[in-house]
């Protein structure tokens, strides 16, 4: 039993596929995936919600991913507002801040950021954070947690950290404000040891495990397009990193994704593997 809380799978690596790949994500016993509704920009943030709508066990998010930020305006806004009432979408995402590629300026993305939490927290829902830093420094890091504690905190709704890449106190930040923190396959990279350092810290009810397929496919996929079905090789070493099976990881995280949300199970998510 496991859950896949980020994936895109509305890209085109999937486009020959999609079926196939959903269908072996169930076989590995993957319960539910969060489909990521990015897409290549705010004129596709319903691609999440196409795939909800076709599969029972698949809720959706959306949100301008901070790549993209330059291009919301208000007909973006409004056009999330109104998607954000459809009945499976759970979160607002992924939203925040990329000092990495700065594929959109800092001020941008920030003003873009801030502009979703106000929406989000208008819809009721929480955030699905995205941050990465510059090589340089953790200047997203403080940057984002610090808007985070102004514009969001007080908001009591939450949000998760995807595909975490930080440092301990950085995951305490966070989970202070109420956050759920996701491990992605990054974490079984060699050179990954502050997030596996981190992972031993976080508590094991506040954890959830991802994919973000097709990027980060995990040891022993490495390099290889990532899917849903993968999702078990990081629950596995985050077990390694605490004493646990991969599949005790998966009942852990299960719940606590069901919680967060407040979400039951479907007679169609309770569909054992094979």
């Amino acid at each position: 039993m496991f859950i896949d809380s980020h994936a895109h799978l509305d890209g085109t690596q999937f486009d020959s596929d999609r079926e196939q790949v959903i269908a072996r994500a169930r076989e590995a016993g993957v319960q539910t995936i969060v489909a990521i509704g990015n897409g290549e920009g705010p004129q596709h943030v319903d691609c999440g919600i196409r795939l909800a709508e076709k599969y029972e066990f698949i809720y959706a998010t959306l949100g301008i991913h901070p790549h993209e930020a330059k291009l919301a305006d208000d007909s973006a806004y409004q056009k999330m507002e109104r998607l954000a009432k459809h009945p499976k979408v759970i979160a607002w995402g992924e939203i925040g801040l990329d000092y990495f590629y700065e594929h959109s300026p800092r001020d941008v993305q920030k003003e873009v950021f801030k502009r979703q939490m106000e929406l989000a927290a208008a819809a009721k829902l929480p955030i699905v954070i995205h941050c990465r830093p510059s090589d340089s420094s953790d200047d997203a890091w403080e940057d984002c947690l610090s808007l985070m504690r102004e514009h969001w905190a007080a908001k009591g709704l939450g949000g998760i950290l995807h595909c975490f890449t930080g440092n301990w106190p950085q995951a305490k930040s966070a989970l202070d404000m109420g956050f759920m923190i996701s491990f992605a396959g990054n974490v079984t990279f060699p050179k990954a040891q502050q997030i596996r350092d981190a992972a031993l810290e976080v508590p094991l009810d506040r954890m959830l495990i991802e994919t973000d397929s097709p990027y980060l496919a995990p040891v022993p996929h490495r390099g290889k397009r990532n899917e849903p079905a993968f999702v078990k090789e990081t629950a596995r070493k985050l077990g390694e990193l605490r004493g646990l099976a991969a599949e005790q990881v998966g009942e852990r995280t299960t719940r606590n994704f069901y919680d967060f949300f407040k979400l039951t199970e479907t007679a169609e998510s309770k569909i054992s593997a094979g």
